[in-house]
């Protein structure tokens, strides 16, 4: 790995321009291949799971699925009875709808309880996924409508249109994001780095490869179907490790510049930096990408749409920090010794670890209860992760559903409306049995006797609807709930049905085989899917982890080190989402509505995000660490001066990739929000609480025993004096 990195390194300071316009090409390359191919986006058949799926997939059998409904209410401003007027327009809605070559039919204008609503349901042709990309004429004709009737309130709603909102929101939401990360990211670059062209690398290195992964990704939609979350991702993430990748190069760079105080040329430069954290930047984005990888065994076909946007960018951010980032440095080198620049050996304010230079207080102060009492300072780390994650136990689960989407969207606040006019629409049951056609009237009588159950449970309400296929193998039973999806009566009808009703009715057919589906069923079966899946992700996450390391380092000892503290670090920063976003306490800090409980996608892609991120800082601050001791030093030494050399550009870059997790936390979306608040929490206490204080403690009281069984370095106390990056003395005075 570090030869490869050295070789792409040695051709790229050869060739800069090459290499540069080449990087340049790629990314065009692939963004002009994506755009041909298109994306391919994920059907309702990607997402079935659990027994919600099985009845999906059987009333799909029949020609019986859920087809997208679009409501239009119509009711007066004042909240007066609609009236004649409400009708005349409800009446024209129907007309207006029918004539729409989208619209497969329009069910008989429906009155409120109480006079005060219209309700006309629009049944939509194409499957239900793809309607929010149809709907736009049907609300073209509704607000057609609402002009011609000023004295009332005539509006849409409906799963297709608030799908549309939900993806407007997201596009504002990522525009939001980016309008804050870009800047303020910029800003602390230039605080790190010290010089506009030095922090302008990064950030347009992290953006190149954004844009390449979002190419790449397009094509890869075709093996793995794009459930609409990979853009997220690919920010998320790319500009994430994208700049950290760079600034790791970069920062290696000048400190080989500032020890060799001119007298090596920007292309050796660039190869030793390459030989050091080129390896090490190679190292974790195989590891990220792995860690990602291991979300495909949730078989899901969202979490599948995560690896895949993880991994691509992952490994495009690589690929971009040892192939066109060296031709970038050199080029700079190059305009800096033509103009003559001395100084080059200073540049960056003084805030890299230089060859015979002290570490800054602040490091001083920070490794030294490291230092000076390692079995105190891990116990006392351990313990307070352990305290963060207690929260972990519990952690609620569930899906992000209708009830849990922002009222910000127009749709939303009409479907508000919507169910407090027509309780009985809020939530509807799709009970699925097949059976041999001859079986068709034992069937239809089971049904019946389903039907007569649930009259007589306060749990169900409106009007039951039997369907059947026209081959007579296939029916279906829609019955309406009038509560939330998540509430107690809502579970308890769905008990009702799959453990007693249906189980009763249908259980004496010979052949016959039954399940439910619908918005409680989808609500409840989805999380089960994925705690039943955690356990397989989370060991071959941990697996994966030991793995990388033995790899990378050869090392037992550092492999399962890294796993229990990458398993710390990850529970305690899932311990303070539970502790936020569970409560009500951080709503109005944080700005969103507590639901009570996580959505059912956050914690697992989070585990495995966090894991990939905690084994990049890992991978960089043993590698120092690993180095020095291979230079001849000493264990204890090897720590403290692999430490302190890597402690500044780790946290640096921390504070980098915090910057681009907090905004997202100013999102509507409460899954995103959620994501950016604990990966940002996440990564401050890796960085800081793990890599500056246990992880060093670990290290200096296992001693030569971390490396074992690797024979590639130095026995302690066998050499004088290897090359260090930070003098003798700076170890007797932090110790």
């Amino acid at each position: 790995m570090s030869e490869l990195a050295v070789r792409a390194a040695r051709w790229s300071a050869r060739h800069p321009w090459r290499a540069f316009v080449s990087w340049l090409g790629f990314v065009v390359l692939c963004l002009i291949i994506g755009m041909a191919v298109g994306t391919n986006s994920a059907t309702t058949k990607d997402y079935r799971v659990g027994e919600a799926g099985r009845a999906e997939a059987m009333a799909a059998e029949g020609g019986l699925q859920r087809k997208p409904e679009e409501q239009v209410l119509i009711s007066r401003r004042n909240g007066d009875p609609a009236g004649s007027a409400g009708q005349a327009a409800a009446d024209e809605i129907k007309a207006r709808m029918e004539r729409l070559p989208g619209v497969e039919s329009v069910a008989v204008p429906v009155r409120s309880a109480d006079g005060k609503a219209i309700v006309v349901r629009v049944t939509m042709r194409g499957p239900e996924l793809g309607a929010q990309k149809q709907v736009d004429p049907l609300i073209a004709q509704t607000a057609a409508v609402r002009a011609r009737h000023p004295d009332l309130r005539v509006e849409e709603t409906g799963a297709p249109s608030i799908s549309k909102g939900v993806n407007a929101q997201r596009g504002a939401d990522l525009a939001r994001s980016e309008a804050i990360a870009l800047p303020v990211t910029l800003v602390v670059l230039l605080l790190v780095c010290g010089s506009l062209v030095a922090a302008a690398i990064p950030l347009l290195l992290a953006l190149s490869s954004i844009a390449a992964a979002m190419g790449l990704a397009m094509v890869a939609s075709h093996v793995f179907p794009d459930a609409g979350v990979g853009t997220n991702v690919i920010i998320l993430i790319g500009m994430a490790v994208g700049v950290d990748y760079s600034l790791f190069y970069l920062k290696r760079e000048r400190e080989e510049r500032a020890r060799s105080e001119g007298r090596v040329g920007p292309e050796a430069l660039v190869e030793l930096a390459a030989a050091t954290s080129g390896r090490a930047v190679a190292g974790s984005g195989l590891a990220v990408a792995v860690c990602g990888a291991t979300l495909y065994l949730a078989s899901d076909v969202i979490f599948s749409s995560l690896a895949t946007a993880t991994i691509v960018v992952t490994l495009v951010a690589v690929a971009s920090s040892l192939t066109v980032l060296p031709a970038v440095l050199v080029l700079v080198g190059r305009r800096r010794e033509r103009r003559g620049a001395r100084r080059a050996g200073r540049a960056g304010g003084g805030r890299l670890v230089r060859a015979g230079k002290e570490p800054g207080r602040v490091w001083q102060a920070l490794m030294r209860p490291a230092v000076r009492h390692p079995a105190i300072t891990l116990a006392a780390s351990i313990l307070a992760l352990l305290a963060l994650a207690a929260p972990v136990t519990g952690l609620k689960l569930t899906e992000i559903s209708l009830e849990t989407y922002s009222r910000q969207i127009p749709a939303m606040q009409v479907r508000d409306r919507l169910v407090a006019a027509f309780p009985e629409m809020r939530v509807t049951h799709q009970v699925v049995v097949r059976a041999e056609a001859a079986r068709a009237g034992q069937v239809r009588r089971a049904l019946a006797e389903v039907i007569r159950r649930t009259r007589a449970d306060v749990s169900f309400a409106g009007t039951p609807h039997v369907r059947t296929s026209a081959d007579a193998r296939v029916s279906t039973l829609a019955l309406s709930v009038p509560y939330r999806n998540d509430s107690p009566q809502a579970l308890a009808s769905l008990a009702h049905l799959r453990n007693d009703y249906l189980p009763a009715a249908v259980g004496g057919i010979p052949g016959a085989e039954w399940a439910v589906s619908g918005d409680v069923a989808r609500f409840t079966d989805y999380p089960a899917h994925q705690q039943d899946r955690i356990p397989l992700v989370l060991g071959a996450l941990l697996l994966a982890t030991f793995v990388m390391t033995l790899l990378i380092f050869r090392s037992v000892v550092l492999g399962l080190l890294g796993v229990v503290l990458n398993l710390l670090s990850t529970a305690s920063a899932v311990g303070v989402l539970v502790l936020a976003f569970q409560g009500s306490w951080a709503e109005g800090l944080l700005g969103f509505t507590s639901t009570g409980s996580i959505g059912s996608r956050v914690p697992l892609f989070l585990i495995v995000i966090l894991f990939g991120l905690s084994m990049d800082y890992q991978v960089f601050v043993v590698s120092r660490v690993r180095e020095a001791a291979m230079s001849g030093l000493p264990t204890r030494r090897a720590v403290l001066d692999g430490v302190a050399a890597s402690a500044s550009v780790v946290t640096s870059a921390a504070v980098v990739m915090v910057t681009v997790f907090v905004s997202f936390i100013f999102v509507d979306l409460i899954e995103l929000k959620q994501m950016g608040f604990v990966l940002a929490a996440g990564v401050l206490l890796d960085a800081f609480v793990v890599r500056v204080l246990a992880l060093p403690s670990a290290l200096l009281l296992l001693g030569r025993l971390s490396w074992w069984p690797s024979r590639g370095v130095a026995r302690d106390g066998r050499t004088g004096g290897g090359r260090g990056d930070v003098p003798e003395s700076r170890a007797a005075e932090v110790g």
